[in-house]
């Protein structure tokens, strides 16, 4: 893994031995933030953008809820069996569908997700919202949140060095500034290799889940094609383009349709 922006042989030794490896990818990546700390943020800020938003209950919210909880399921599954359940023991779960007509749909760490009805048109079934869910859960599952914290962290010169009250009140600060409250939520910009990461992670939980990886590709010609004028939805607005992502997405499908097969999924 190469690290960058570090300094001295205590930071190079810190950022070693704080590199996680994803289970699911084998990506490695660095992350130095308290994850107690981020998810007891998330939830603060979760349940400050719920109460300023419409949340749909009832049978309108049914297939937010089931596509996410197979998901979920699917993962704690996966995780469960290669002895790495503990990764998710801090997870509480939330599914809810916000009206609201931006393209737009995201995870917070800790497992807090928001999709809104303007994505709905685009994602037409539970296997299309299956595509977009399987990716945002894929967020919080690798730590996106937490590496994009510690990267900033580590820009600032904030480390475990620094006392504790200086990284909380800088972990904070970082925090509000990654994910602004309110719809502005979703605008969370991830590196292109996170970006990466949750569509190859998010493509194998879906077929994990049972759902036709194989759909990934229609939905997002589905979501270029509403990109055609001069703004693209809010949701592309921080990710790769649709044409770029089906490329890599096509490299992926063979082992996301091995987990789609052992879940029952016809070939």
């Amino acid at each position: 893994m190469k690290i960058t922006n570090l300094f001295g042989a205590g930071a190079i030794f810190l950022a070693a031995a704080a590199c996680t490896t994803n289970p699911i990818t084998g990506r490695s990546s660095l992350q130095i933030a308290n994850n107690s700390e981020i998810e007891a943020m998330a939830l603060q800020q979760y349940k400050q953008t719920l109460s300023q938003s419409k949340v749909i209950t009832g049978s309108q919210s049914t297939s937010v809820k089931n596509v996410g909880n197979r998901i979920k399921g699917a993962a704690e599954k996966y995780y469960a069996g290669i002895g790495r359940s503990a990764d998710l023991a801090n997870y509480r779960w939330e599914f809810n569908l916000i009206q609201d007509n931006q393209v737009n749909a995201w995870c917070m760490p800790g497992g807090k997700v928001a999709v809104y009805t303007g994505i709905l048109p685009i994602t037409k079934n539970d296997t299309g919202l299956a595509v977009v869910m399987g990716h945002e859960v894929s967020h919080a599952l690798a730590g996106h949140g937490n590496e994009r914290i510690s990267q900033q962290m580590i820009a600032q010169g904030i480390g475990q060095a620094s006392g504790l009250a200086i990284r909380n009140e800088k972990t904070a600060s970082v925090f509000q500034a990654l994910y602004p409250l309110g719809a502005q939520v979703a605008l969370l910009k991830y590196g292109r290799n996170q970006e990466l990461e949750a569509d190859e992670m998010g493509l194998y939980l879906m077929g994990m889940a049972g759902y036709d990886p194989r759909q990934a590709i229609p939905f997002w010609e589905r979501m270029e094609s509403t990109s055609s004028g001069s703004r693209p939805p809010q949701w592309l607005s921080t990710h790769p383009s649709p044409g770029n992502r089906i490329a890599d997405i096509n490299k992926d499908l063979p082992k996301a349709l091995e987990y789609y097969k052992a879940a029952g999924g016809k070939i």
